[in-house]
């Protein structure tokens, strides 16, 4: 018999290091039934009969976002057979809050008292025995971190699974608040499962929509419960739900004073609040982030990735895959036509974009170690002062780092930042940022064409956000999108030493997602170009040039003529690039007929010197890092959105911001390196001139706002 054991808790409270500390690579990833929030399975490692479900980081069970939706659902409605309720002992009246609300949801439950380990540091005391007796439910202290206490925390919560333990009471607020709850219940009583019955009735008292659609109740009961609750209103002097949470509160406070000693010190210091001084400083924290961001992607592109990628390509996909192959199929007396499909199509193709494999498992190795040390999150605090003077939320930023890793999820991600017009421009601009399937188009460029350069793979980071800030001030200033940014709030956590299998698995799951899309996506694409691009409409083989492929190639490549790269090998490849980013790396490789893209010799380079310049590769890079995501991407952008309308007119707005973006770089860059002066420079110059008037221009709402103000004052 399998039980299922859920993990809640506030964010940063060490959630997921405990989670990979008790599944190890025994997880699984999904998403919740009828949503795109993540869903995070796994069997404990010490006993397969349990199931350990991660629930999405939340601060409450009050429906505000999906994930608290999500988290309160599934606790409420699917029961698990106990839970653990992960508590950061650090920041103990805070987590607690959410404790107090999981009390009343009628399921077994232990606590873990995590992040211990920085309690003692501080010299902070608490009475484990005393806290555990005001909560009613067990308690152990752990730290995530360093492997403490998970596995105790496990086996208790296992054991209260298989002993079928009653859930623990929850806390008593004022009496006069106890009598309107006690007459809410017996309202709803019968209407809904006894254990959850208190929680129903906070949730009803506090006009909570969503439980009263789940309970369905009549017309006549909600009249009365709307009466207990104005009475109470005008008792206590305030609203229903800031009633609940006056309340909470006060509990959670009664508990510390006879639990909680906290050492009575100078105001110290600590040691994340000295590196923040530092990496958040008003002035340093931009130079040190890019200095950061150079570093990452130094690593990734030019260095340690770069001979890991040049082995594979060089070795792996050259000397050993290839040769073996044609062996083989000679020996079995193929056909040529069968040795070319999988020599020139399917190795060439999915070879070309797992030959970066290694650089990207750098990549995604050094952004988890930034994420667990604390940094990311600084990043987004900091990014929030400069996002903020152009009309956009920090908010926003938190999807982009997510699109770091892959545009599906960090458009999904959007769906936290409350206002609709601020949403709806991030999903728009947030998969500007590079995402993983992007970084094979980021080192086919800087390795074939600009020998390695690390500045050219960082810029590729900083065109990025450059291409949001500059959308969000041309959107703002638009009837759509104009309004104030809604706030931002973020907690940093303390910054500590990331756990070396948190990173690894990180780093293990991205990888594996790319090798996976590999070997699906990109070896149908690889397959369908290699057929296009070796026989014409009469299903004749023929050259390249003769091909179906060809022959469409033709027509659209004057399209992107005025961008420097109007030949049709690259259009076709920046085309192939909507199904997956990656395939765009592939289609190249075929039709040039090479594997090893991101080799750095000569060789490469007299292979695109007969189409690109430095100008025209990089504006042939900056369009496909701009320009409309993959398919799966849109297909988020189209849920996200609701609405066909706002996902074209998404779609569009990229389209047409890389279009013009690239044209600028390709005609002023062309002119400024000694080029000649033409028609498609004069276009670019008026298209810059065009992007810096519509971001300096003045805001049509706050110019009708000062004219209502004149006309009032007239």
């Amino acid at each position: 018999m399998e039980y299922k054991i859920a993990l809640a808790g506030n964010p940063n409270c060490g959630k997921t290091t405990m989670f990979n500390d008790l599944t190890g690579s025994s997880q699984y990833v999904g998403n919740w039934p009828g949503v795109t929030v993540e869903k995070k399975e796994g069997k404990l490692k010490a006993n397969k009969q349990a199931i350990i479900q991660d629930l999405p980081g939340i601060y409450s069970l009050s429906p505000y976002t999906l994930e608290e939706v999500v988290s309160r659902n599934y606790l409420v409605t699917q029961h698990p057979d106990a839970m653990i309720n992960i508590v950061d002992a650090s920041n103990l009246e805070r987590n607690l809050y959410l404790t107090t609300q999981l009390l009343e949801i009628g399921v077994p439950m232990v606590i873990a008292l995590n992040m211990m380990d920085l309690v003692r540091k501080n010299g902070d005391k608490i009475d484990v025995a005393k806290l555990s007796q005001a909560l009613g439910c067990q308690i152990i202290e752990t730290s995530a971190l360093k492997g403490e206490g998970s596995a105790e925390v496990a086996k208790a919560a296992l054991t209260l699974a298989q002993r079928k333990s009653l859930a623990p009471k929850p806390l008593s607020f004022d009496p006069k608040l106890e009598e309107t709850l006690a007459m809410i219940q017996k309202q709803i009583a019968g209407n809904c499962d006894p254990n959850n019955l208190r929680w129903f009735a906070i949730k009803l008292f506090e006009r909570d929509e969503k439980a009263m659609e789940q309970l369905n109740l009549s017309a006549a009961v909600l009249d009365q419960i709307e009466a207990l609750r104005q009475e109470a209103e005008r008792e206590f002097d305030d609203d229903a739900e800031s009633i609940i949470t006056h309340e909470r509160y006060q509990a959670i406070s009664r508990i510390l004073k006879t639990c909680y000693q906290k050492q009575q010190t100078k105001q110290r210091l600590t040691t994340s609040d000295k590196i923040d001084k530092i990496v958040t400083n008003r002035i340093l924290a931009l130079p040190i982030f890019a200095l950061v961001m150079f570093v990452v992607y130094y690593l990734s592109i030019s260095t340690v990735g770069t001979m890991m990628t040049d082995w594979v390509n060089d070795v792996l996909f050259t000397e050993i895959i290839p040769p073996a192959v044609e062996g083989w199929l000679t020996a079995a007396n193929t056909a040529p036509w069968l040795q070319s499909l999988v020599l020139d199509g399917i190795i060439a193709g999915v070879g070309a974009v797992l030959g970066f494999l290694p650089q990207m498992m750098v990549l995604f190795l050094l952004l988890a170690l930034l994420e667990d040390c604390g940094y990311m999150a600084r990043i987004a605090f900091i990014m929030d002062r400069v996002f903020r003077r152009f009309g956009l939320s920090g908010k926003s930023f938190i999807p982009m780092l997510v699109g770091l890793g892959c545009g599906v999820p960090a458009v999904q991600a959007s769906r936290t930042i409350e206002n609709d017009r601020d949403r709806k421009m991030t999903i728009m601009t947030t998969t500007f940022i590079p995402c993983s399937a992007k970084l094979p188009i980021i080192g086919l460029i800087s390795g074939a064409l600009f020998h390695g350069s690390g500045w050219v793979a960082t810029s590729a980071y900083f065109v990025g956000i450059a291409a949001i800030i500059v959308s969000g001030i041309i959107l703002k200033k638009t009837k759509l999108f104009a309004g104030d940014p809604a706030p931002f709030v973020m907690e940093l956590p303390a910054y500590h030493i990331p756990s070396v299998k948190g990173v690894l698995i990180h780093m293990w799951d991205r990888s594996k997602a790319f090798v996976r899309k590999a070997g699906t996506i990109i070896f149908l694409s690889s397959a369908l170009i290699w057929f296009l691009s070796n026989f014409n409409f009469s299903l004749q083989m023929v050259e390249t040039p003769d091909s179906i492929l060809a022959s469409i190639g033709r027509v659209i490549a004057p399209i992107f003529a005025p961008l420097g790269w109007g030949h049709w090998e690259a259009a076709v490849g920046s085309f192939a690039g909507l199904v997956a980013k990656e395939n765009l790396v592939s289609v190249m490789a075929i039709l040039y007929g090479f594997a090893e893209v991101a080799e750095n010799g000569d060789e490469m380079w007299s292979v695109f010197a007969q189409n690109f310049t430095m100008i025209s590769a990089y504006s042939f890079l900056v369009f496909n890092l701009l320009c409309a995501p993959c398919f799966a991407a849109i297909g988020a952008i189209r849920r996200e959105m609701g609405s066909g309308k706002w996902t074209w007119i998404a779609i569009g707005y990229q389209c047409l911001f890389a279009y013009v973006v690239s044209l600028i770089i390709y005609q002023i860059g062309n002119l400024l390196l000694g080029g000649t002066f033409g028609l498609g420079t004069v276009v670019g110059i008026i298209l810059l001139a065009a992007m810096v008037y519509l971001m300096v221009r003045p805001n049509p709402e706050e110019r009708t706002r000062k004219l209502k103000v004149a006309k009032t004052a007239a």
